[in-house]
């Protein structure tokens, strides 16, 4: 390759990872992901018009993989350094960039097979698994899946969940690059793995949101009663919060009242409660008053302690039998509310201290509010594939998504996490309610849409009455299976890739350049 060809390569991966970006919230353009795709795959494929046939090294594909990626994450995760400064929140974006690297590697392998776009795509679904599940259950926030909520592809959410969009993201955006740059056969599929999957994705529809799996109604609310943002202790401020839930509380109560309605269930966000209420009397007391004023179950996010250890914890609190079933969080986030080797990285940077020491719960992932069945998934578990679907095989008619999102300010996070919980329940056929402390709160309907949302950081509550559904779709069936066998798919790919490389350097084939 020459110097210019190198350059114009890196530049290319660059301008993928950028348009990536913007398909993910509060963005939000679906398709910019897929010609962002294509772009990536251009710089890895052999470009058989320019003098010599420039082809990339496998190692210098890495190094456009690991580019495309950086780009990408330094754009997508700087809510992260909000809370605990920009070199956290850079080092994660460059270590989750890593990862780009093996599809940069192997990308450029494939890419010189004549239907190498087809192998491609299952390598970047294996490698965005891996990225997702290791070390330390790794980070699945930055998945090709959740930039799509608002394109044709969601609608495969309900067959094969995150995964297959994904797939489909990758397949189309590869694709669509041999389509234009290709001839012949080549062309052809090229413009079939295009069209494809966004022709599914547009059929899919059809199945989504079916009215025949509702099996009853529930009017329901949210509470948002904002935080506090200057002039506090730590201590006053906890306290603050809670008695400005309780306030909201009791707003909701009144315009019911004035309107002649009643609920059926009340949600409050994720540490409403930071004073757990099983210790502290006063805190208890609060509580008591907001679920005596409403008259209806109330589900509180608080922390709590048992002998295990510290637990995030989503407690129902019921006007005539008090605090009753609990939804401990399983799915924690590494280094924000545990830390994974705290000794080894304390060494390098006494930050490590800031992150908690929570206890993953071991519950089934639902509580019930009267007769409802909840489904609940915690913040980042929201992220997590089996934390919803768990719920649903367990019988939740509807899912919730309380979160606390307050420490991330203005930043995009609250938007990126509404978008998985509008992908979830499309996946699901469930409607969700997603309450935040700070905002944004919304009801997402089973069909991904939400009908309402509050603003940042503004007292308020939202009220509708929602289906109940008792469904359960292909992904929550066999969205596991179905990844695996293509994570398995993309890693034999993988292997078949550097043997055919291998055995090209030690000159045992001539390398093909058609």
């Amino acid at each position: 390759m020459t110097a210019l060809t190198r350059f114009l390569r890196f530049v290319l991966a660059a301008c993928s990872g950028w348009l990536v970006f913007f398909s993910y919230e509060p963005h939000g353009h679906w398709f910019s992901a897929i010609v962002g795709i294509s772009v990536f795959y251009l710089a890895l494929m052999p470009w058989q018009r320019w003098p010599g046939t420039d082809r990339p090294s496998a190692a210098f594909g890495g190094l456009l993989g690991f580019t495309q990626a950086a780009f990408c994450y330094l754009y997508l995760l700087p809510w992260i350094g909000e809370f605990v400064g920009a070199m956290p929140y850079v080092a994660l974006s460059i270590f989750l960039a890593l990862y780009g690297i093996a599809i940069g590697v192997f990308g450029v392998i494939v890419a010189r097979w004549r239907f190498g776009f087809l192998a491609f795509a299952l390598i970047y679904l294996a490698v965005e698994f891996c990225r997702s599940s290791f070390p330390f259950g790794g980070f699945s926030w930055v998945r090709l899946a959740w930039g799509q909520i608002n394109g044709p592809l969601a609608a495969l959410a309900p067959w094969g969940g995150p995964a297959l969009i994904s797939i489909a993201v990758a397949l189309a955006g590869a694709g669509l690059i041999v389509a234009i740059l290709q001839r012949g056969t080549q062309r052809w599929a090229g413009l079939v793995a295009a069209v494809l999957p966004l022709g599914l994705g547009t059929v899919a529809q059809i199945g989504v949101n079916n009215p025949a799996s509702t099996v009853g109604e529930a009017t329901v609310a949210a509470v948002q009663g904002n935080v506090p943002r200057m002039g506090l202790d730590f201590n006053a401020q906890r306290r603050a919060v809670l008695a400005n839930h309780v306030n909201e509380t009791l707003a909701l109560r009144d315009d019911l009242r004035a309107q002649n309605m009643d609920v059926d269930a009340v949600f409050w966000p994720e540490n409403s409660s930071d004073v757990n209420p099983f210790t502290d009397s006063e805190a208890r007391a609060l509580i008591d008053v907001a679920v005596r004023g409403i008259d209806a179950p109330l589900l509180v996010g608080t922390l709590t302690r048992d002998d295990v250890g510290s637990r995030n914890t989503m407690v129902v609190f019921d006007p005539k039998d008090g605090p009753g079933e609990y939804h401990h969080k399983r799915f924690l986030q590494p280094f924000g509310e545990y830390m994974p080797m705290r000794d080894f990285f304390r060494r390098f940077s006494d930050m490590v201290d800031l992150a908690g020491d929570f206890k993953p719960g071991d519950g089934n992932g639902v509580v019930h509010l009267g007769n409802i069945a909840v489904g609940v998934a915690t913040c980042y578990e929201v992220a997590e594939d089996e934390a919803y679907r768990m719920a649903i095989r367990n019988g939740a008619q509807l899912l919730s998504t309380p979160t606390n999102n307050a420490t991330f300010g203005f930043t995009g996070m609250t938007y990126q996490q509404l978008a998985m919980s509008r992908m979830r329940a499309l996946e699901t056929d469930r409607a969700v309610v997603v309450v935040a402390t700070s905002g944004v709160s919304a009801i997402v309907h089973p069909d991904g849409s939400v009908s309402q949302q509050t603003e940042i950081f503004t007292a308020d509550h939202l009220v509708e009455k929602l289906p109940l559904r008792d469904s359960v779709t292909p992904a929550v069936r066999f969205g596991k299976i179905l990844e695996w066998l293509l994570v398995a798919a993309g890693i034999m790919l993988m292997a078949v890739a550097g043997v055919s490389a291998r055995t090209r350097a030690h000159g045992y084939a001539a390398p093909r350049n058609k």
